[in-house]
């Protein structure tokens, strides 16, 4: 196998992994807001973070780092329309992730002191999870139309 298909292997399966946590992680956060029961909040919003970490973290390092490398080797510049425009909608993606992952420590947090205090969640934790809601839909969206341009390369 030559570099380039070694490369553009791992940047898809990292990309899978990308984005395949990232929808499993807003499912499962989701589901368990919307059930409201605390200790299924405390215990799901600890492995959302653990998956964050080892999955959508990593693959956030990876990614570009072997896009820009295939980028190198094939000769296109980094200045061509669809390469430009994924990585603009990659760091959107990557602006809204930072600000979610502390927003999910704060949510895991204020569910894991309502749990031991046996009260209810405090209004914190919704303005929390609204926040999270909202920033993780740019996100998503992003990363599908970089998904679009990564197998069009329409531009």
């Amino acid at each position: 196998m030559n570099l380039y298909l070694l490369l553009k292997t791992i940047h898809i399966l990292s990309a899978t992994a990308l984005f395949g946590t990232g929808a499993g992680s807003a499912y499962y956060m989701l589901r368990a807001h919307l059930n409201g029961n605390i200790q299924t909040i405390v215990v799901t919003t600890k492995h959302v973070i653990a998956a964050d970490w080892i999955f959508t973290a990593v693959s956030g390092i990876v990614q570009p780092i072997t896009g820009i490398w295939m980028v190198i080797l094939v000769g296109w510049s980094l200045t061509q329309t669809w390469i430009l425009w994924s990585l603009i909608l990659y760091g959107i993606a990557g602006l809204c992730w930072l600000p979610v992952v502390w927003l999910q420590y704060k949510i895991h947090h204020l569910a894991q002191q309502a749990l031991q205090d046996n009260e209810p969640l405090p209004p914190l934790y919704y303005r929390y999870m609204k926040i999270w809601f909202v920033l993780g839909w740019p996100a998503f969206i992003s990363l599908t139309a970089v998904f679009f341009l990564m197998v069009f390369k329409p531009i």
